[in-house]
């Protein structure tokens, strides 16, 4: 996000490992976080576990159809002072290009909170809220594992990641992830995209600064853990003051569509779902800006 009136690279320095993040927030059913080291396999070996999952994740979700609800508010207290608003669905076409059909986006009105949208944003949208962590692209972070963590039923290994170094424009994740000791999949992710822009020398420069995020996914066709849900609550600090911004994203209804792509789980073809399949199940629908439950199987 960019202040509506405010363009120097954050410096690498600030993008550290340890102590770069606010605490992690807990969820309700949440257990403490435990620093013992896992048994019968070492951290190492649980990364290309992990890793090769979530490339088999991002292939597979190429080939799902899905409704993407994307809410951004600037906040004073509880009055909410401008407001992002699209939904749009994510399709594709018979040659398997993504298409986004868009079927509901008023006029924003974030410029009425100080805020708007910029480039960083939209891929966050896309790439980063959503975030996957293959094979191919782990050696471009620093991975640390912090311990085991219970996350509502699912027992999880918890690391942290921050990208080794930031190459031209290209953004990348910082912060947390769980990892289930079952299927070997990211279930939850904690942290924000960077590399930010800040004004550290107070020249009045353009700033782009981008909130903490906590992104929920749940288990897809008995087989894929999805994103389903992407909560941010946190507090922008520009040079020339402090905005309040929230983010709520939904991921909903997710459809395998026809296509010739066969998709391999362990060696054999996932069946495609039926029409009639049901979507996630999504938060309260009478508290949208509650967070789900967390992850279950």
């Amino acid at each position: 996000m960019r202040l509506v009136s405010r363009s120097v690279l954050c410096s690498l320095a600030l993008i550290l490992l340890a102590g770069a993040l606010a605490p992690v927030p807990t969820a309700a059913q949440e257990g403490p976080l435990d620093n013992a080291l896992p048994t019968g396999i070492k951290p190492e070996e649980i990364i290309p576990r992990f890793a090769a999952r979530e490339k088999l994740f991002k292939e597979a979700r190429e080939q799902y159809t899905y409704r993407q609800d994307v809410k951004v508010q600037t906040r004073d207290g509880d009055t909410v002072t401008g407001e992002y608003h699209e939904v749009f669905d994510v399709l594709y076409d018979d040659k398997g290009h993504r298409i986004e059909n868009v079927v509901f986006a008023p006029q924003s009105s974030l410029d009425q909170g100080g805020l708007s949208l910029d480039e960083g944003d939209v891929q966050d949208f896309r790439n980063r809220l959503p975030f996957v962590l293959t094979t191919e692209e782990v050696p471009e972070y620093n991975i640390l594992y912090v311990g085991q963590q219970q996350e509502d039923q699912l027992h999880c290994y918890v690391f942290d990641i921050a990208p080794k170094q930031i190459v031209g424009k290209k953004r990348y994740f910082q912060g947390r992830i769980w990892v289930d000791d079952h299927d070997f999949q990211i279930v939850k992710t904690y942290g924000k995209a960077v590399p930010e822009i800040r004004d550290t020398k107070r020249k009045g420069k353009e700033e782009h600064l981008y909130p903490k995020f906590t992104t929920w996914r749940q288990q897809i066709d008995n087989q894929y853990w999805f994103p389903t849900y992407t909560r941010a609550d946190d507090t922008l600090n520009f040079n020339t003051g402090d905005i309040h911004i929230r983010e709520i994203v939904k991921y909903e209804d997710y459809k395998r569509f026809g296509s010739n792509v066969r998709i391999l789980y362990q060696g054999k073809e996932i069946p495609k779902a039926p029409n009639d399949q049901k979507s996630p199940q999504a938060p309260d629908q009478k508290s949208p800006d509650a967070a789900p439950n967390p992850p279950q199987k």
